[in-house]
């Protein structure tokens, strides 16, 4: 292939995955749906027929476009929302997490029998939600959210990644030292947890600075200095040993909620940029996945789908809210159904591959399965679910689209 049939291609791939996300958002479902479907069907399995079977690109390609993805969804949050929901997402991000992961881990082992390993690493890497996704079902739908509800699933999505990541690579750990111990690694948590937070603090300070200072910081150049802020922020958090994911939703938060020179030019920019990133990430995990296989992952990837949906993201959000009294039973049934399933785990589920975990093929299927049939099944009925619990009223009204 020459590269300028190379470059047509990847152009053309690039169109048509943004279409099939317009018309997946049509019908109720998250945009993912549709970008992973192009991907599916340009892959091996389908009439493109591109084989494609890097997991190690793939886990670098997610992880560049997740900081951005997570720094454009920071700047989109408001600080007045999240002081007012910081406890409760704080614990549904960590707790929450944690409930979710060792009921899935239960189930694989008890009812699908998965060695004990393997089923704490599949709980782990299918942890974390992605309400980016809800929210753009809902303003498709015309749907508002009443009271705290949609502050709090927000700010638990920006948050719950570095708990899921730390879960996943601890599980890898466990697998290659069984008498490796659980407890010492929560100090190594707590530090990764607080050097991400500083780290992208002083990041999210710092573009605000660099902008006001530099004459070019109404040009071009300031795009420049926003993506560069950006990688640096991931990439000291984790040179430093901290969360570099949580380092860049950090950043985004701080800088979104300053006033700076150029500052709807850089928001602007960032959230096409996220855009791209998730056109670009979910077309090469569908390149990545071999539909063909699916198969041999059919009942377990419905059984843990089942079990995520209606017992562990319910009891889990249930237990982590038990203490907060302004959400009654609507709104805790609400955050529970709003729980999709979206990017970090699909793109979590690469590193047991890169790693060489044995059965990582197997959770990977059953991990992108379980993300799509979310989709399909709770990214539809969404506004039907809010409508009918009263958590929403009908506005009518569509707002700049966040990326999902």
């Amino acid at each position: 292939m020459t590269s300028d049939l190379a470059l047509l291609l990847t152009g053309a791939l690039l169109l048509l995955t943004v279409a099939a996300g317009s018309l997946s958002s049509r019908f109720g479902l998250p945009a993912l749906f549709g970008f992973v479907t192009l991907g599916m069907l340009a892959g091996v399995d389908g009439p493109g027929g591109i084989a494609f079977d890097d997991f190690g690109l793939t886990q670098l390609v997610g992880t560049v476009c997740l900081v951005f993805i997570l720094f454009s969804g920071g700047m989109d949050t408001a600080w007045k929302d999240v002081r007012r929901v910081a406890t409760p997402a704080l614990v549904l991000a960590t707790f929450g997490v944690m409930v979710t992961s060792a009921i899935v881990a239960g189930a694989a082992v008890w009812l699908l029998g998965f060695a004990p390993s393997q089923g704490f690493l599949l709980g782990a890497v299918i942890a974390s939600t992605d309400a980016a996704a809800v929210f753009a079902v809902l303003r498709a739908s015309g749907l508002d959210l009443h009271g705290d509800v949609p502050a709090l699933i927000e700010v638990e999505s920006g948050s719950n990644d570095p708990m899921a990541i730390f879960l996943v690579g601890a599980a890898i750990l466990f697998l290659a030292d069984p008498q490796a111990s659980p407890l010492a690694l929560v100090p190594s948590f707590a530090v990764q947890m607080t050097l991400g937070a500083l780290v992208g603090a002083g990041c999210g300070w710092l573009l605000p600075v660099i902008l006001k200072r530099l004459p070019y910081r109404y040009g071009g150049l300031a795009f420049v200095i926003g993506v560069a802020l950006v990688l640096v922020a991931y990439g000291a958090a984790q040179a430093v040993g901290g969360n570099g994911f949580l380092a860049a939703y950090v950043a985004g938060l701080v800088a979104g909620n300053r006033a700076f020179a150029a500052k709807h030019i850089v928001t602007t920019f960032q959230d096409a940029l996220a855009w791209l990133a998730q056109v670009v990430m979910f077309l090469t995990l569908g390149l990545l996945v071999t539909p063909s296989n699916f198969g041999a992952v059919l009942w377990p990837g419905l059984a843990i789908t089942l079990i995520l949906m209606f017992v562990a993201r319910p009891l889990s959000v249930f237990l982590c809210l038990l203490p907060f009294r302004r959400y009654d039973w609507r709104a805790k049934i609400f955050v529970s159904w709003a729980g999709l399933r979206g990017a970090v785990p699909i793109v979590l589920a690469t590193f047991p591959m890169v790693a060489g975990v044995e059965g990582a093929f197997a959770i990977f299927n059953i991990v992108f399965f379980v993300v799509l049939l979310s989709s399909v099944i709770q990214g539809p009925t969404i506004g039907w679910v809010a409508g009918r619990l009263g958590v929403a009223k009908d506005t009518g009204s569509a707002t700049r689209a966040p990326v999902n």
